[in-house]
């Protein structure tokens, strides 16, 4: 292993002066810096992560937290994931997963050993035990997703209020009158999981507004369940024509089980996903769908944590607008259904 003593000899410097353009902690001329700099590159040099941390208090970690539930889609949670790991290390830190479901007991474990200089928070509930600690502390952070209370707090997210009206009001313009939404399985809404509320929230505000007829039902996500789910949906409003889908495992048994109903998709049934592009291209019919932008919450989510670690960014909500693009899911509704 290269050392920092041999950097300095064949820079021709002294063992300080590598250790100060390492730190930034004195101004070095340019041309000094450069060489430094190059034979650093052309040696291969890595610093030794406990001694620099020693040396600048700081770990040069950030701790992500992704709880893995089985009631969750992980692909999504790890697109994010990765999004995170790659933009930190574009900025010289690495990245803790913690992936188990401790929630305050890992942010105090975090912030009382060091471990890390900062944290992200994902899987955010409105009223998420995790915040009250994590205000005390003071440790800098980030949040992908929205509590109900987002003060002194820096949040990214998809819009998923304006998601949900979206949605609605793309069935409402084909002329759709009674609405399903096939949503996450039950216990994401038990735990008031911010995005599935916040979605709900506003497919039912517009709902009203626009005088559609909405039904909201949670379904684990399988086959069986999906079957259980959709034969109470058309007992109950048998003139359903709009379905909405945030739920990924619930898409492919939802096509298949109207395609057994004799309902075609999109001339009898409109369907809109909220979910991955991946997920709505790849349905045995593409899904119109408003995407979830993983890979952009997670990089913005690193950018706006490294700005507030330099000092350069105050406390505040990021949301991203939703954008729906329209395939072949989705259909004027039949014109008996509009009569």
């Amino acid at each position: 292993m290269v050392t920092l003593a041999e950097v300095a000899q064949h820079a021709g410097v002294s063992a300080s002066t590598v250790s100060y353009v390492l730190s930034g902690k004195r101004s070095i001329s340019a041309t000094t810096r450069e060489r430094v700099e190059q034979s650093i590159r052309e040696l291969g040099y890595h610093p030794n992560a406990g001694a620099r941390a020693l040396a600048s208090s700081r770990s040069n970690i950030i701790a992500l937290m992704v709880p893995l539930r089985t009631d969750m889609y992980v692909p999504v949670m790890m697109e994010i994931a990765i999004a995170v790991a790659t933009t930190a290390r574009t900025h010289g830190y690495d990245v803790l997963l913690l992936t188990g479901e401790e929630g305050s007991d890992a942010v105090r474990r975090v912030t009382g050993s060091g471990l890390a200089d900062a944290m992200i928070l994902m899987d955010v509930e409105l009223k998420d035990e995790r915040l009250p600690l994590l205000r005390a502390t003071g440790q800098p952070s980030v949040l992908i997703g929205l509590p109900s209370d987002t003060t002194g707090l820096t949040c990214v997210d998809l819009d998923f209020t304006a998601t949900g009206a979206l949605c609605v009001e793309h069935l409402a313009m084909l002329g759709h009158r009674d609405i399903a939404v096939i949503g996450e399985a039950p216990a994401v809404y038990e735990r008031h999981t911010g995005f599935a509320e916040r979605t709900l929230d506003g497919l039912r505000t517009r709902a009203s507004e626009l005088g559609l007829r909405m039904l909201h039902r949670p379904c684990e996500g399988g086959y069986d369940a999906l079957a259980v789910t959709l034969a109470r949906i058309f007992d109950e409003r048998p003139g359903t024509t709009g379905f909405v889908v945030q739920n990924e495992s619930a898409v492919e048994p939802l096509l298949a089980l109207l395609r057994q109903r004799g309902r075609a998709v999109p001339e009898d049934v409109s369907v809109v996903g909220i979910c991955p592009e991946q997920v709505a291209v790849q349905a045995s019919v593409r899904l119109t769908s408003v995407a979830i932008p993983a890979q952009q919450m997670g990089r913005y989510a690193v950018e706006y944590l490294i700005a507030k670690l330099e000092g350069r960014a105050a406390e505040e909500v990021v949301l991203i607008a939703p954008e729906l693009t329209v395939r072949s899911s989705t259909g004027p509704v039949p014109s008996a259904s509009a009569s």
